[in-house]
């Protein structure tokens, strides 16, 4: 495993599991039912993927449909061999669709092949300027922003309040009456900093506990 960074610029990079335990023991001091979450978990994922375009892609795939359809989606693309930008702005509309993309998905991944984004610069780049360059693309909104933040880039201090899944594990482990507001929950997630991504990691793995299912790819 490369050496931990820690820069000025975007704050702490998770690069292995060393960097997740660090801030899930931290969470769990400070915390008592994330401690007593910790434990019904076990140790929690790294869940970092390679950044670059197909993790943006595979973000908009996953919008607003289950884990297991977008793992099966994402499967076809691969499959097809249409997950690169080159090949989105090759394929038919047909094509993209005959691997379940919907007609918004289709105009969203081609939006995004067409952008061009530096994604070598991105690595470099403040969280709150990555967000702000991702969201000026069409379908992508602040949710797939910060997935993209968090799980690609591995930024330790970035949350995606607006996660239906991440609410949900919540309202369980705070015993809420009801699910966060996106706002509310940017609020209260602020007491986590620096480590907003391992407490999502942490509350992602306490909704499988509790619900048997996945609530991110």
């Amino acid at each position: 495993m490369r050496p931990r960074r820690v820069l000025s610029v975007i704050g702490r990079v998770i690069e292995g599991p060393a960097c997740v335990a660090e801030g899930a023991a931290v969470l769990a001091g400070q915390e008592p039912r994330f401690a007593d979450a910790l434990e019904q978990t076990g140790p929690l994922p790294l869940r970092l993927k390679k950044d670059g375009f197909e993790a943006l892609l595979d973000a908009i795939v996953s919008q607003q449909i289950s884990v297991s359809a977008a793992a099966a989606i994402w499967a076809r693309l691969r499959a097809a061999k249409m997950t690169g930008p080159r090949k989105v702005l090759w394929a038919t509309d047909e094509d993209l669709r005959a691997c379940g993309l919907s007609r918004p998905k289709v105009r969203y991944a081609r939006a995004l092949a067409e952008a061009r984004i530096d994604y070598k610069a991105l690595r470099n780049t403040p969280t709150d300027e990555v967000i702000e360059t991702l969201v000026a693309i069409p379908g992508i909104g602040r949710w797939t922003a910060e997935i993209y933040a968090m799980l690609a880039l591995g930024r330790a201090d970035v949350f995606a309040p607006g996660d239906l899944a991440l609410q949900e594990s919540a309202r369980i482990l705070f015993n809420l009456d009801a699910r966060p507001s996106e706002r509310a929950f940017r609020e209260m997630a602020e007491a986590w900093s620096p480590w907003r991504s391992v407490a999502a990691r942490l509350l992602w793995a306490y909704y499988r506990v509790e619900k048997q299912r996945e609530g991110i790819r």
